[in-house]
């Protein structure tokens, strides 16, 4: 079966995608117990942000959200499209149009946090009760020293 990737993009206060993001989101909260915040947060932070959509065969598998400055709001995959690169991907577009890339991350999501620091991101500091439910958080940046020059290559093959 051949699948078809489509990447687009959302930009600043569009949001035809924010309903197929939030689905996608809280498909990934029910399952994993992250990404937790509330429809209201999520799509005013969708709607004040660049996102970065993946679709296989029209249906959304990945998304992020950057703010105008590098900082990566939301980054979800699907739980059965991951292994296929697709957060890779987006990292990699997002770091090619920011000098920097930042992120929080939950402090008990040691998946988000590996996934991070093997793409070069480096903890720069821990933040407690930064989540609203007084979840603590790490403060990530994707490194000078990073694998920045590799995810390029991600993106341009």
């Amino acid at each position: 079966m051949s699948v078809t990737v489509e990447k687009r993009i959302d930009q600043p206060g569009n949001v035809e995608h924010v309903s197929a993001a939030w689905d996608l989101k809280e498909t990934i909260r029910e399952e994993e117990d992250v990404l937790r915040q509330r429809h209201g947060f999520f799509t005013d932070a969708y709607r004040r942000s660049r996102a970065h959509l993946l679709f296989e065969n029209d249906d959304l598998v990945a998304f992020a959200c950057v703010r105008r400055d590098g900082y990566l709001l939301f980054l979800g995959v699907a739980p059965d499209a991951r292994d296929r690169g697709y957060a890779q991907r987006l990292v990699a577009e997002i770091a090619e149009e920011h000098r920097s890339v930042t992120c929080h991350a939950r402090s008990t999501n040691e998946n988000a946090i590996g996934f991070y620091k093997h793409l070069g991101f480096e903890v720069k500091r821990r933040i407690n009760d930064y989540y609203e439910d007084g979840g603590d958080a790490y403060y990530l940046k994707l490194g000078r020293d990073s694998l920045r020059d590799r995810l390029a290559e991600i993106v341009h093959g």
